[in-house]
């Protein structure tokens, strides 16, 4: 019976960790691109049209992108940390993967209530004036998101590698 609990608790960290994983990547690639390209720049300065509507999940948006798989990624972190705590070869890197990507989801939260309604959500795009601060702004935070993301991703790989090499 011990036996069978155990395998069930290994697959069950196994999928948990292959989630972690790949959320994480979702998020990082996401946020690379949002970066890259200035996605912030390119909505918060355009007018809305029947082309792009300047709501959250209007074209050009990236709450498209993260909204299927954007709410699985603490809830994969933390049972990824939980279920997997038995194996202390893992242990390090769930705990860095599970405060990393705690990090970027409170660094999330706070661009999601506090700066994108004014930057994108708006009827009209904002001023020059206020809108250069409030991007720049984002750009900080959203600099924190991606390293937290990126740490995540690497710590949640090295955990599931570590514990397929000790099957």
């Amino acid at each position: 019976m011990g036996e069978t609990l155990n395998f069930r608790r290994d697959v069950l960290a196994g999928r948990l960790m292959n989630v972690a994983e790949f959320t994480h990547a979702h998020w990082f690639f996401g946020n690379l691109y949002e970066l890259l390209v200035k996605v912030p720049h390119r909505v918060a300065g355009a007018e809305a049209s029947s082309e792009l509507s300047r709501s959250p999940f209007g074209a050009g948006s990236p709450g498209r992108y993260y909204a299927p798989v954007a709410p699985l990624n603490a809830p994969a972190a933390i049972g990824a940390l939980i279920v997997g705590w038995d194996r202390p070869s893992a242990r390090v890197s769930l705990i860095v993967g599970a405060a990393s990507s705690a990090a970027g989801a409170a660094a999330t939260a706070y661009i999601l209530r506090y700066l994108n309604p004014r930057l994108f959500f708006s009827p009209h795009p904002l001023p020059d004036d206020q809108r250069g601060p409030l991007l720049a702004r984002w750009y900080r935070i959203h600099s924190l998101r991606l390293a937290a993301s990126a740490v995540a991703l690497a710590a949640f790989h090295h955990a599931r590698t570590v514990a397929l090499r000790a099957r």
